[in-house]
């Protein structure tokens, strides 16, 4: 088995801990815990670190990096959807359940949507519900916000 590896980063959205082994990222969660003292982490972990900081720059707009999560054949389909997701722009819950041809799916789709472990990196924050509506989002829905407004480039929008 493989050795586990974290990275705490922090991020314009609080902090982040990045999880992985030296061939996959495994998590990209939110997290309020303090600073841990983790061990050193391996290359792949740091690129995705600098990834994670470009975007957060405005210099990357989609990840290059291999990613592992577990779960069902229902859940990979629903993820590898999630990717196709253009940067900056949303779909509902209901058009997603459409993209894998099974409209019945909506509940399972937001189940799964929300069972994403690769935060930020598979874009589950860009699924919204009917109307555009923000719903769910296990880091919040003022960072759901604040990730939509940052792709979008209405960051300061708020403030004029």
């Amino acid at each position: 088995m493989d050795t586990l590896y974290h990275l705490r980063i922090d991020t314009p959205v609080g902090a982040l801990l990045i999880s992985g082994t030296t061939a996959y990222i495994t998590s990209v969660s939110f997290t309020n815990d303090p600073e841990e003292e983790f061990h050193e982490a391996p290359p792949l972990l740091l690129e995705c670190a600098q990834q994670l900081f470009e975007y957060f720059a405005g210099d990357r707009r989609a990840f290059d990096l291999p990613i592992s999560q577990h779960g069902s054949v229902f859940q990979h389909t629903v993820w590898s959807q999630l990717v196709k997701i253009p940067y900056g722009q949303t779909i509902t819950y209901l058009q997603l359940a459409k993209r894998i041809n099974n409209v019945k799916s909506i509940r399972a789709v937001g189940t799964t949507n929300g069972k994403n472990a690769l935060a930020i990196i598979v874009p589950c924050h860009r699924v919204v519900g009917a109307n555009g509506v923000l719903t769910g989002y296990a880091g919040g829905l003022w960072r759901k916000r604040w990730l939509l407004d940052h792709e979008r480039g209405d960051l300061f929008s708020g403030l004029r």
